[in-house]
């Protein structure tokens, strides 16, 4: 938690810092909002995403946008996109990069040279993630975590910012391969793409059956990004905020003692004290976008169901019942009320 004399919002410089994060804020969903309609609260999650320094796993029918959009957002950031059609063929190397031998043609000597792979950008769009087996997978593992990556023993650093934006299909189960759990607690969300109202589909349609080419301009660079982070991270919260949000994530676990009846019923496995960092800040991220200098219980409220629905594993019991992690989330945030000074 921030200290008081590391967000003294007397501070000019720190007022100017916190508006021109606002003001960017803003012009990015300007921009983004030429190209994209609707889905106000995905996007605001893959902001959150972003300014906290996390990761979004998209999930969502086919049809819904999920490329454009990310591929609009990286435009109007000004970072370096890349993106990986993820295939059962897809070698590891193919994500990291890999070495080749060079000959000089001078002198006739032979070195190793390392070629980088897309996972060197600062947005890497993982395109349906699930269709690739885990030994691919699992190459994303160091460099969503470390921001760095290791190819025949030589450890390699990637751009900063680096953010990883993967998507997929929720319905297709034919070739497809469960991300394992601990590369699922690696995103910050989960976030659900679901079907536009029918007036938004309408300005879909108007949109895409025009000549009419939308132009995205870049709003602001990576090192204002990286700024925005150390931002966020200065944002306070309250004990009783910070207590609340440890107390729940443990009630997620079907053998703590504070777990209620319905957990220990339907859950096999609750969330790490990762998911706690990860709502913490977050929360951080979206009290500042709405305008305010610390984290509400409001902020803890919005964004438990996507940063936690990845991470709490269902037993047979849950799908007798047809009962999901969203439903199982949004129970517990009932069972236990804010505290009483939030």
């Amino acid at each position: 938690m921030a200290t008081p004399a590391e967000i003294n919002l007397d501070s000019k410089e720190l007022q100017k810092r916190v508006e021109r994060f606002q003001s960017v804020r803003d012009d990015i969903l300007t921009q983004v909002r030429e190209v994209i309609v609707g889905q106000d609260e995905v996007l605001d999650q893959i902001l959150i995403g972003l300014f906290v320094g996390g990761h979004c796993l998209i999930t969502g029918l086919p049809g819904t946008a999920k490329t454009l959009m990310v591929r609009t957002i990286s435009q109007s950031l000004g970072l370096i996109f890349r993106r990986i059609q993820f295939t059962p063929d897809l070698m590891p190397s193919d994500i990291t990069g890999t070495d080749i031998i060079e000959e000089d043609p001078t002198t006739g000597h032979r070195r190793w040279t390392f070629v980088p792979g897309p996972i060197f950008g600062n947005i890497l769009l993982a395109d349906e993630i699930n269709r690739t087996p885990p030994k691919t997978q699992s190459a994303l593992l160091e460099a969503m975590q470390e921001h760095s990556c290791t190819v025949r023993g030589n450890h390699y650093d990637l751009p900063r910012p680096f953010f990883v934006l993967a998507t997929q299909n929720p319905i297709e189960l034919e070739g497809t391969y469960p991300l394992p759990e601990a590369q699922l607690d690696r995103f910050l969300f989960n976030t659900v793409l679901d079907y536009l109202s029918a007036a938004d589909e309408l300005k879909v349609v108007d949109l895409t059956t025009t000549i009419r080419s939308p132009e995205v301009r870049a709003v602001t660079n990576a090192e204002e990004i990286l700024e925005f982070q150390r931002l966020v991270r200065m944002v306070p919260i309250a004990e009783t905020l910070a207590r609340y949000v440890v107390d729940f994530v443990r009630a997620t676990r079907p053998k703590s003692d504070s777990a209620p009846d319905f957990i220990k019923k339907y859950v096999n496995y609750g969330a790490s004290v990762r998911a706690a960092q990860f709502i913490v800040l977050a929360a951080k991220a979206r009290a500042l976008s709405r305008r305010r200098y610390h984290v509400a219980y409001e902020d803890i409220a919005a964004l438990a169901v996507p940063v936690l629905r990845h991470r709490i594993l269902l037993n047979f019991h849950a799908e007798s019942d047809r009962i999901d992690s969203d439903e199982i989330l949004r129970r517990l945030l009932q069972h236990m009320p804010p505290p009483a000074k939030a």
